[in-house]
């Protein structure tokens, strides 16, 4: 079967610092990924590649078997591939649902305007459902800048989850959210993005996290991969010990 995305070889580097080293990866649909390692160790580096913010200075991605060249992100995101980012991209003046319905109209390649009702179309519906997905109903027609910050992490994947993704990458996604709601927010993320059979890989700092949600796991280290297995066998690998987690589990 044709991977959702394999990366062969990518490589980058900021002058003299090396932030991918022949990087390769491939992923199958519907598995859960984690990406560990420091912060610099290359795991937003490949995310930037992968999703087209950062070109390859060498190396090929494919999504589906397609080399997907040089592309910029809104090409990548036609693609099939969507991210969610550390720092969630939301309108603050508008309200959850707005903001789906921002997003519902340009996963269609539809334009917003004065002169039309943007809840029009099936879109509020499409967008009310999207919410309901993530359990977020309730916050509907409240205004973004009210929410607290996991529910603003929980919008901003619902979102990217508009352009219904083959593969979906979430930047931390558990960042700034309270430790007794981290569980739970990851569970609500799963369970929204199980329906669609999305490809899911995360960048995660939380050890607990990576080892209860991720099927597999992929250590880094100075732009390059030390592990990529199994959580419990990554866990235990001594480079992954000595460099990622510093003796931890």
């Amino acid at each position: 079967m044709t991977p959702v995305l394999s990366a062969r070889n990518l490589q980058k580097r900021f002058g003299a610092v090396v932030a991918a080293d022949d990087i390769n990866i491939d992923l199958s649909a519907g598995q859960k990924i984690s990406l560990i390692g420091a912060n610099g160790a290359g795991k937003t580096t490949f995310v930037n590649m992968v999703t087209g913010y950062l070109r390859p200075d060498y190396g090929v991605i494919e999504i589906d078997g397609k080399d997907i060249g040089r592309r910029n992100p809104r090409e990548m995101a036609r693609l099939g591939v969507a991210r969610s980012f550390q720092i969630p991209q939301l309108f603050l003046e508008l309200t959850a649902a707005e903001n789906l319905i921002c997003a519902v109209a340009a996963a269609r390649g539809e334009r917003l305007s004065l002169t039309r009702r943007a809840e029009g179309g099936g879109r509020r519906d499409e967008a009310l459902a999207l919410l309901d997905r993530f359990g977020l109903a309730a916050h509907a027609n409240r205004p973004i800048s009210e929410l607290a910050g996991g529910v603003r992490k929980l919008v901003d994947i619902a979102m990217a989850l508009a352009r219904k993704p083959r593969l979906l990458l979430l930047d931390e996604p558990t960042s700034g959210v309270a430790a007794e709601e981290k569980f739970e927010a990851m569970e609500r993320i799963f369970n929204a993005v199980a329906s669609d059979e999305a490809a899911v890989v995360f960048v995660e700092h939380d050890m607990d996290i990576v080892g209860r949600f991720a099927d597999r796991v992929v250590a880094f280290y100075s732009g390059r991969v030390l592990a990529d297995g199994a959580p419990a066998g990554v866990m235990q690998d001594a480079d992954v010990r000595k460099y990622v987690t510093g003796g931890a589990r």
